[in-house]
């Protein structure tokens, strides 16, 4: 469970994300975090929220911003909202770190999905990339499909997928989330 002024850093990626205002502290309504992207950081996968906005401000560094396709660098004070459904991608480009202020709204379990991927970096169950197997996405795709979507293929074919690898992801003794103590 995030706790206020705590931080996680998953390896493959090289993001770190300290919880400014939780889920506990806001009741739900919003999540603040400082995320910091270390030099050379990973591409995320082209994704969208479908319930939730996103309000980025940078603080330090340089980020690149994939939004609906277009590529844009961004510098410290820069400020970008993303809608809800919303294509986008945010990393670090530059041999420098880059920090942003970075708000989620609602919260939803925005957390728990972030502990997740982090978890399963540490616990070695994703490739270089910072990405899980088939199997691994498909339950964890699945699970927070409410705050986490990708944009290829179309989510109806995503579903279908995903949904029929479930039981062999189970068989096999996948979970959909991490039980990986992140606090340690």
């Amino acid at each position: 469970m995030a706790i206020r002024g705590h931080e996680i850093r998953n390896p493959k990626t090289r993001q770190r994300i300290k919880f400014l205002q939780t889920t506990n502290d806001t009741k739900g309504t919003f999540l603040e975090m400082i995320s910091t992207y270390e030099a050379k950081s990973i591409e995320p996968p082209s994704h969208y929220h479908p319930f939730q906005e996103e309000y980025i401000e940078v603080i330090s560094g340089e980020v690149t911003v994939r939004v609906n396709g277009e590529v844009e660098v961004l510098g410290p004070g820069h400020q970008l909202y993303i809608a809800k459904n919303t294509t986008h991608a945010v990393w670090n480009n530059t041999n420098a770190p880059a920090s942003l202020r970075w708000k989620v709204v609602p919260a939803l379990d925005t957390e728990r999905f972030l502990e997740t991927v982090t978890g399963l970096a540490h616990e070695g169950k994703t490739g270089p990339n910072g990405k899980p197997g088939i199997l691994q996405t498909a339950l964890t795709a699945n699970r927070f499909c409410h705050v986490f979507r990708f944009s290829k293929p179309p989510y109806f074919l995503q579903k279908i997928i995903f949904i029929a690898l479930t039981p062999l992801a189970y068989i096999l003794g996948y979970e959909p989330e991490t039980k990986f103590d992140i606090s340690e």
